[in-house]
């Protein structure tokens, strides 16, 4: 296993046209409305100099109850302080390309739950140690004949069951119990009401009783939309239509985000209204863009939104799709 180890050596946002490398020069940003208000944190993450330094980013952000980020990058995890400071790495070719990730406290420690779609497969690791303890590829046992597996969202039921979308591939939703055999699939690709056309982002909705599957159909005809489904893989409801790009979901109380790659994040109340919108990217040659380096970064503003977490206090942390990898605090404003 390669490890690293490394010690701690408005609705739209209002962005100034100051690159965020020059991190001590950049103000804040407010963005956002009403009980959904937030502040960002010019530099949080850089190094000393100002410079990312997770490299390309194409994943997703948990937090564990500790209260430290993890952000899932192309070389691996990046775990920080919540002052942005680097607290260890998991790195190699074990850690490569996680879409997506969830986090669990179990009886036995806190654990990551990885969706790795270029290495066709999820995986589950401890958050301390990094060791990884289940794999779960395609099964066979499914009966189907994939030509391509390529998962792009994982979550885990309240009784350890794991769900893994296969959203680059068959857009299947393969069920496996917590030891990794496999149960059920269900779903298929298209654009009929109960398909999916890239069901990339997937969490367990806890706004509800009993709790639900919430499905990002991402590029589902003619908008991206928001569907749940019951954990044993029947349609319950589509419950928001005319997105642009959902790539994934994180619950709070009654209250869920939402990034969309058209560079922007919205948030849902439990009626799924959207009641805020954060970091709209207005130039349409910067959203859903992956090459937008660090030095045209505007602070405030998205370009590729792809993964979100909220921590204890009710702020966020955002993930952008991008070329020099990108990952930003927002605070809460009270």
């Amino acid at each position: 296993m390669k490890q690293s180890l490394l010690s701690i050596a408005a609705v739209f946002a209002i962005g100034f046209a100051v690159p965020a490398v020059s991190a001590e020069k950049v103000q804040p940003v407010r963005m956002g409305c009403g009980l959904m208000t937030f502040d960002t944190v010019p530099g949080w993450g850089l190094d000393a100099d100002g410079k990312s330094i997770i490299g390309p980013t194409h994943g997703s952000v948990v937090i564990d109850k500790a209260g430290n980020i993890y952000t899932s990058a192309n070389m691996g995890v990046f775990v920080f302080s919540p002052d942005g400071s680097l607290v260890r790495r998991f790195v190699g070719d074990e850690y490569a390309n996680i879409h997506d990730m969830e986090i669990r406290d179990e009886s036995d420690g806190e654990f990551i739950y990885g969706a790795r779609n270029n290495n066709a497969e999820g995986i589950k690791f401890s958050a301390e140690t990094g060791d990884i303890v289940l794999k779960l590829g395609f099964p066979e046992e499914s009966g189907l004949k994939l030509t391509a597996f390529r998962p792009t969202a994982i979550t885990v039921a309240k009784n350890g069951d794991i769900f893994l979308s296969d959203g680059y591939a068959s857009n299947h939703i393969f069920k496996f119990d917590r030891t990794g055999k496999y149960l059920m699939h269900f779903g298929s690709k298209g654009n009929d009401l109960k398909q999916f056309n890239t069901a990339h982002g997937m969490t367990l909705d806890t706004r509800y009783e009993p709790a639900r599957l919430l499905i990002c159909d991402r590029n589902h005809e003619p908008k991206g939309r928001l569907l749940h489904y019951d954990l044993d893989g029947n349609f319950i409801e589509e419950i928001v239509t005319g997105l642009g790009m959902p790539t994934s979901a994180a619950v709070q109380g009654d209250y869920v985000s939402v990034p969309d790659l058209h560079g922007r994040l919205v948030i849902l109340d439990k009626s799924n209204t959207i009641i805020s919108v954060l970091g709209h990217n207005s130039d349409p040659a910067k959203r859903v863009n992956y090459n937008v380096p660090q030095e045209q970064w505007i602070e405030g503003v998205f370009s590729g939104t792809h993964g979100s977490y909220w921590d204890k206090d009710g702020n966020l942390y955002v993930q952008d799709w991008n070329v020099s990898g990108r990952i930003m605090k927002l605070v809460r404003v009270r």
